[in-house]
């Protein structure tokens, strides 16, 4: 049975970061605000406990299915969300599309016990940046929260192989179609820019490896969702091989 969900947000004190931690004459940088959204308050209280040990991280509500937590986040607009997938009244896939909806800017990870690949796929269609197994050790979750919110699309390992397999069924059934509406144009830059993302590698990665800063490769992704009118990285690769932009081997 689920419990009521917590919004702790407006009662918590706020965390200070060392004084190394900033640059001279800035205050600290806001902590990364996360929701955490699963039918198991065992499992909830777990991870709260972890991310609130982080004093880059702040816990600001939880809940107990995706009814709750498409309320929650159109409330809190967290920055983060951490969201079961098998939950009562409304599924995590479900609440991911809705969640995008009323806040656009939070990301989404799935934190699941289902290995199986509709769910995976349907979770990145739906606007999921992440798709994590339980099986990972809790104290590898702050670490995970960041690469997101920095945006990065995380995967559990055991479940690349899958995506891959899934990836290469959309390019063959997009052979099938005797009707395509032409896709949206990306520059030469952006081409590549969409290669490095699909090979896994973050922003720091990708302005290494074209030279260029790191800013003008999150303005390079901003500008790719856009054109795609997709939601995450990992959905903007699946696009890409549907629409033979990409070519994975």
């Amino acid at each position: 049975m689920s419990e009521n969900p917590q919004a702790r947000g407006a009662a918590a004190a706020p965390r200070q970061a060392a004084s190394g931690d900033t640059p001279a004459g800035e205050g600290p940088a806001d902590p990364i605000r996360v929701l955490i959204v699963d039918d198991h308050a065992l499992f909830r209280r777990g991870l709260e406990m972890v991310l609130q040990g982080e004093d880059d991280i702040e816990v600001i509500g939880e809940g107990g299915d995706g009814h709750e937590a498409v309320e929650m986040a159109g409330d809190l607009l967290p920055d983060v969300v951490l969201m079961d997938i098998r939950m009562p009244r409304r599924s995590g896939i479900e609440a991911c599309t809705a969640i995008k909806e009323a806040a656009p800017s939070a990301k989404i990870v799935m934190l699941t016990i289902s290995d199986e690949e509709e769910d995976l796929f349907e979770a990145i269609k739906a606007g999921a940046s992440g798709y994590l197994l339980k099986e990972i050790s809790i104290d590898e979750v702050p670490q995970a929260v960041r690469a997101v919110h920095g945006g990065q699309s995380l995967i559990s390992p055991s479940m690349a192989s899958k995506l891959i397999t899934e990836f290469a069924a959309l390019a063959k059934r997009s052979e099938e179609r005797t009707q395509q509406v032409p896709a949206p144009r990306l520059t030469e830059r952006e081409m590549e820019v969409l290669r490095l993302v699909a090979r896994g590698l973050g922003n720091r990665e990708i302005a290494r490896e074209l030279f260029i800063s790191e800013n003008t490769v999150k303005n390079h992704v901003r500008n790719i969702l856009e054109k795609l009118q997709l939601h995450s990285r990992m959905e903007a690769v699946v696009y890409a091989v549907r629409e033979k932009l990409l070519e994975i081997t």
